[in-house]
């Protein structure tokens, strides 16, 4: 069973990308699919499928479930790679290439945190896996991506414990590739705001005519 005051590790990622999609996901339980989604749902089944694969050397594991009690976070590995040389390491299939923000990044280091805590062991790096080149990107967990995360599960837990949902600001890249638009209705928000500025602006107007 799963420990109710884990929070899911995936929600970091959600939670740097955009704390409204966080929000709407983990708190409203909202979900829709698009092409991306899908696309990363079916990366995440091959790398999923399986069990323990033993290679010279290497003894890999797919789908290993892996928490934390210092973040109060739970969640799955993609893929565990233990090898002989006392080597461990994540990989985290991503569908696309590797991205300007460090919201991948993050959900890999927290993985890694996972396990640090589960084993008693030190990880230095992981591994992302990118669909669209058919290549690994290494990643370093230094001091400044363990803080990040770190930090990023702490605002996680605080928005939970808040129950509420951050108002919608619109950006372009972000928001036309969210599968959850519809749902978000960013562009209302702007239109709102629009309009309780031009308001606000004519008040002030008539007040000091």
């Amino acid at each position: 069973m799963v420990d109710a005051s884990l929070l899911p590790l995936s929600a970091l990622q959600h939670l740097l990308y955009c704390p409204r999609q966080c929000a709407l996901i983990h708190l409203e339980q909202a979900w829709a699919e698009n092409r991306f989604t899908a696309e990363g749902r079916i990366l995440h089944d091959k790398a999923h499928s399986g069990t323990v694969e033993k290679r010279p050397g290497l003894r890999i594991t797919r789908s290993l479930s892996v928490r934390s009690e210092r973040l109060g976070l739970s969640g799955q590995c993609d893929i565990v790679e233990f090898h002989d040389d006392g080597r461990v390491l994540p990989v985290e299939y991503k569908r696309g290439k590797p991205k300007a923000h460090r919201a991948d990044e993050v959900q890999l280091c927290a993985q890694a945190l996972c396990l640090e805590e589960m084993l008693n062991i030190t990880i230095t790096a992981g591994c992302l896996f990118y669909g669209q080149n058919r290549r690994r990107s290494d990643i370093p967990f230094d001091q400044e991506l363990r803080d990040l995360t770190v930090r990023l599960a702490k605002e996680l837990h605080a928005m939970i414990a808040s129950r509420q949902t951050p108002r919608a600001v619109y950006a372009a890249r972000k928001c036309e590739a969210c599968s959850l638009i519809h749902l978000c209705q960013p562009h209302a928000f702007d239109r709102a705001r629009g309009t309780q500025s031009w308001f606000q602006t004519e008040l002030q107007r008539a007040l000091h005519a």
